[in-house]
C-alpha cells in the first residue's frame, strides 16, 4: 500500500488556512517528499507526523520559493532527529547550487545529501520498490511532474510450476522473486507466475500549462494530483500568461488519461473557496475533488 497526504495546497503565499505546496508519500516505513514550501514541517506536525528521520527522498518540481523555501528548517529538523543515512534530492538542473545556497543557514548536518539533477524531458529512478518517472512540464522556469508506480506480479500458478517441472522446494522462493539453479537448469519467477496484475500509480504535477507528457504519465493513475490554480473563467488569460493551469484544464487531462481519481491543488491566494467550482469540474471529470491541507488516502491493490 501507498499512503499519500497533501501537506500544503497553496501557491505563491501561505494563508492562515492553507500552507504552501508539499506532498508526502509513505511506503514500507519510508517517506518521500515532493516540494517543500514554507511551513512544510509545521504541516507535517499538524498531521501527526513526527517521523522526520524516515524521509529518504525530497523531489522538487522547480525552484520557485513557494516550493522550496521550507527546506532549510526541515533539514535541521531531520538532523535533530539523528538521521545519519544519506538523503537523496531530485530536481531540475542547478539543484545542488540552489540547495547549497539555502544551506547557508543550515550548514552542519549529520547526514550526506546526494543530488540527482534532471536534464532530460523524461527520466526515471527507483525508490524502494517504486519506479519514479520525472517528466518536464511547461512553466516559466524548468519544472517537472512526478509519477510513482508500484508493480504487482502475477499470482502463483501451480499448473505452470508443474508444466515447467520445477521442484516444489523452490516454489515459495520463486514467488518471492528469487532465481535458482540446479543440475544445469535455471528456475526463474516468470516460470511459476501468471500475468502481472494491476499495480498502483500516483501522478503529481503543478505549475504548468497542459502538455502531452502530463497525459502520458497520468494515464491509468489511481490518483492524479494536479494544479488547479484558478476556477474563474476570466482568469484564463492570466493562467496562460504565467503558465499555470485552470481547474477545467486539469479535469480534461484526468478524463483523457482515464485516471481513477483527481485532487486539485496549488490554488491562487485569490481562490478562497475552490469547492465552488467543483460542479463545473465534475462536468468534465466526475471523480474530482478539491484538495485541502491534510487530505490523505491509502492506495491499496485491488482484490483478486
Amino acid at each position: 500500500m501507498i499512503d499519500v497526504c497533501l501537506l500544503g495546497t497553496g501557491g505563491m503565499m501561505p494563508l492562515p488556512y492553507r500552507a504552501l505546496t508539499s506532498l508526502v508519500v509513505r511506503y514500507n516505513g519510508h517517506e518521500m517528499l515532493i516540494d517543500c514550501g514554507e511551513g512544510t514541517q509545521t504541516s507535517m506536525r499538524q498531521q501527526g507526523m513526527i517521523g522526520f528521520k524516515q524521509i529518504d527522498v525530497i523531489c522538487f518540481t522547480h525552484f520557485h520559493a513557494d516550493h522550496i523555501s521550507g527546506l532549510p528548517g526541515l533539514l535541521l529538523t531531520i538532523g535533530n532527529a539523528e538521521r545519519t543515512e544519506p538523503l537523496l534530492m531530485v530536481g531540475p538542473k542547478r539543484l545542488e547550487k540552489v540547495v547549497n545556497s539555502l544551506r547557508v543557514i543550515a550548514p552542519e548536518l549529520p547526514f550526506e545529501i546526494r543530488f540527482q539533477e534532471l536534464s532530460e524531458a523524461e527520466e526515471s529512478f527507483m525508490w524502494e520498490d517504486l519506479r519514479v518517472d520525472a517528466f518536464r512540464v511547461n512553466h516559466n522556469v524548468t519544472c517537472y511532474g512526478y509519477s510513482l508506480s508500484l508493480p504487482r506480479t502475477g499470482k502463483f500458478s501451480v499448473d505452470r510450476a508443474r508444466e515447467n517441472e520445477i521442484p516444489m522446494k523452490y516454489w515459495n522462493g520463486l514467488q518471492k522473486g528469487n532465481t535458482y539453479e540446479e543440475d544445469g537448469h535455471i528456475y526463474t519467477p516468470d516460470m511459476v507466475l501468471g500475468p502481472d496484475r494491476k499495480g498502483l500509480k500516483l501522478t503529481y504535477c503543478t505549475d504548468t500549462r497542459p502538455t502531452p507528457l502530463i497525459e502520458k504519465y497520468a494515464a491509468g493513475s489511481d490518483l492524479f494530483i494536479c494544479e488547479g490554480m484558478y476556477g474563474e473563467k476570466e482568469k484564463e488569460i492570466k493562467a496562460i500568461e504565467h503558465k499555470h493551469m485552470m481547474m477545467q484544464e486539469a479535469a480534461a487531462i484526468a478524463a483523457k488519461a482515464d485516471v481513477g481519481e483527481m485532487w486539485l491543488t496549488h490554488y491562487s491566494p485569490s481562490l478562497i473557496h475552490p469547492e465552488e467550482y467543483m460542479d463545473m469540474v465534475r462536468g468534465i471529470f466526475p471523480n474530482a475533488w478539491p484538495g485541502k491541507d491534510g487530505k490523505s488516502v491509502e492506495l491499496n491493490f485491488e482484490e483478486d
